[in-house]
This record gives C-alpha cells, structure tokens and sequence, in this order.
C-alpha cells in the first residue's frame, strides 16, 4: 500500500510540474492534542489529453495518507515549493501551515480561491460549496465533515467527501482567475495571497509570554519565572501531546510566576493549580520556578502604541468608514477586504497627531483604490456627500459622492 501510495503521489508531482497547477486541500484532527495532526492530504491536477498532452476538461484526484508510516512526501514537498507550479487552495492558511510542518517544506505560488473570491463581488468569506454553486453552478452532497479523520480505515463517504474537496477547486480557480484578469485585479489578488505562503502553526514561546493576561502587571522578578513556566507547559504538553490549557492555564501559569512558590504546599494554595501540586509535574514546576528566579529581574520593555483616539475624532471613523464602503461596493469588492474598524480607529488617530498608521489600507493596491482619497478626505481636501435620489436609482451608481474643496 504504502510503496503504491509513493509511487503514485510521485507520478502526480510530475504531471503537476507538466502542467504548472497543482489543488490542494487537507483533513485534519486538532482537538485533545499539542499540535494539530495531519491526517489526509488531498490533491488534485489537470486531467490531460492523453494523444497531446495538454489540459483537458476534468480534474485527476489522488488522497494520499500522511499517517501510513512509510508515507514519503518528498515528492510533493519539491513541487510544493516549486514557483513555476500555482498551488491552489480554498481558506488555505492551516492547509499552508500544515504541509509547512508535516513535509518541512516551503509553499510558493499560492492562489486562494477564498481570497480571490473578494476581488470578484461573490464576499469575502464565500465558503467552498457557494462559491461552487454560484460560479460553477455545481453542487456537493456533504456529510462527512465533522468525522475522525484519525481512525482507519476510512469509510467510503469519508473518501468521497475528500474527494469533492478538490474535484472542482481547479475549475473554480481557473473562472475566478479569468474574472478577476478581466476586472483588472488579479495582480490585487495574487498580491494578497502571498502572506499565506508564511502561514505557519509553530508555537513562539516569545509570543506565547507576550500574551499571557495580565502579564505586564507582574514584577521584575516575577517575569522570568513568567518565561520558565512557559517553556516548561510547552515541552510538558508536547511531550504528552495535550493541549497547553489542560497543562496548566495562563491564569494559573501567571498566578505561579506572581508567587514563586518553593514547595508543592505553596503551589496547591494556588488557585487553578491543583494539576501541578503533586508528584513529577509539582517537583518540575518548582524547578521552573527555581530558574526563573535565579535569572537577573526584567523590565517590561517599553511598548510603541499608536496615537492615543481623541473623543473630538470619534465621528470621523463612520465618515471613513462610508467612503471605504462606497470604494468597495463601486469596484465589486468585499468591503473587509480593504480595512477593519481597529485600521481605521488607527488611521484617524495618527492623522490627528500628525502621523502616518502603519495599517495595510494605506499600502499597496489598497492605497491606489481609496487609501490616498481617505487621507484627502481626513485633510479636509474633498468632501463626502450623498448623490441625488435620481442617480442613487440607477443600477449600480454610487450612492456618494467625493468632491474636491476649492482653497
């Protein structure tokens, strides 16, 4: 099984490079354990014209099983990473994330169908299934979604329910490319794919720290042991493959570290820390928070925040807001796709301290659509007003207008 499963997973790499495209779409199992586990990966290429070799009508599918032990994925890792080969996905970034881990791979060449489904009017949040329907006019019979994927063997509605996942995603690409190329924005879209390539699943202990609650409130003394006892949770939990919360939970982690205790006494007049109190797990939490306080005191570095909002700037935040809508709706774009409420707030705050956000409504493709008009409109160089009821009428005119203000 598993030298047939290689083999054919190699053959499809090849057909891949052959024709440059490559669906992919992933099963998995997150729930009780440290890490989420990959447990099938499906991919899908270009049905080819057997007398000439080009793209044909159809898509070839192959699962292929990540937990049969002699499962070698080198074969998709290379073409995976390789950039002359499009890699398509639907809401990809834990299907990136995984591959990422699971084949120490890189994942260049993305093309999210999600994504590029917001340059194309159809939302920013289409699931697989509507975008089908409404773009290919094709319709699943799911059933299988919420089943263990981890259990073997499979059953047969399992199979066929991965199957459908990447039967059309192909298909739905290729539409959706060819709408946004005709609309002018497929370089928008391909652009805003491209962070997925870095999406990843690994836990940065560093960020971990940053986000425990209350974490700034703790003493000079007590951050380092903060730091010990997160180490210690992440190993412990991946070592017994748990959840970090059922470890021990950051209120509890923090609790701890504010403290320092010395005996397993201490640590079970700790609320929330009874898991910990005894036993191996007691003596290794003392031990965490032995070294912890062994380390030199740590200041809580100063945090660079935005420009504090002013009350006098709240109503500048919907005025911004109704421009960005209006932008949207005007170009067929999902409006989510430009900015979210905190890009704004941040927007209208550093403008009113003289300052720039550093925000993505005012980069890239963003910035060329509506980011430069919405610094003229905070600038009080055009204004924003309601067009007449008559032109509001007409189908698919602008509800507002942008003039410029005369000096």
């Amino acid at each position: 099984m598993s030298t047939e499963q290689n083999a054919r997973v190699a053959r499809l790499a090849d057909t891949a490079r052959a024709t440059g495209r490559l669906a992919l779409d992933t099963e998995f199992m997150g729930e009780g354990r440290y890490r989420t586990l990959l447990c099938l990966i499906q991919l899908a290429i270009p049905a080819a014209d057997g007398s000439r070799g080009e793209p044909a009508p159809g898509e070839l599918v192959e699962i292929a099983d990540p937990l049969d032990e002699e499962f070698d994925g080198a074969a998709l890792a290379s073409v995976l990473a390789d950039p002359a080969v499009q890699i398509v996905v639907h809401a990809g970034r834990q299907d990136i994330a995984l591959m990422r881990r699971a084949l120490a791979t890189e994942v260049s060449n993305v093309f999210d169908t999600q994504v590029a489904a917001g340059f194309a009017d159809l939302g920013a949040q289409s699931s697989y299934d509507s975008l089908l329907g409404e773009v290919l006019d094709v319709r699943l019979a799911k059933g299988a979604s919420f089943t263990r994927w981890d259990a073997r063997p499979l059953s047969a509605e399992q199979l066929r329910y991965a199957r459908e996942d990447v039967e059309h995603l192909l298909e739905l690409a290729g539409e959706l490319e060819r709408r946004l190329a005709a609309l002018g924005r497929l370089e928008w879209a391909r652009e805003e794919c491209r962070p997925l390539e870095q999406s990843s699943d690994e836990r940065e202990p560093e960020a971990i720290y940053a986000r425990l609650p209350r974490v700034r409130n703790l003493g000079p003394g007590s951050r380092p042991i903060a730091r010990e006892l997160v180490l210690w949770r992440e190993q412990t939990a991946a070592r017994r493959d748990r959840p970090v919360q059922s470890v021990l939970s950051d209120v509890a982690l923090v609790e701890i570290a504010k403290r320092r205790p010395t005996s397993s006494g201490d640590l079970a007049k700790i609320r929330g820390a009874g898991s910990v109190a005894s036993g191996r797990a007691a003596n290794e939490v003392l031990e965490a928070v032995k070294r912890g306080r062994n380390q030199p005191p740590e200041e809580m570095p100063h945090e660079q925040r935005p420009p504090a909002a002013r009350p006098e700037d709240a109503p500048l935040i919907p005025l911004a807001e109704a421009l960005l809508r209006a932008r949207a709706r005007e170009a067929g774009l999902a409006y989510e796709l430009l900015a979210t409420r905190s890009d704004l707030q941040a927007i209208v705050a550093s403008h009113a301290a003289g300052e720039q956000a550093d925000v993505r409504t005012l980069r890239g493709w963003r910035r060329e659509l509506v980011g430069d008009e919405l610094l003229a409109l905070l600038d009080g160089r055009v204004s924003l007003s309601a067009a007449p009821v008559s032109e509001r009428r007409a189908p698919g005119a602008a509800r507002l207008r942008v003039e410029p203000i005369e000096e």
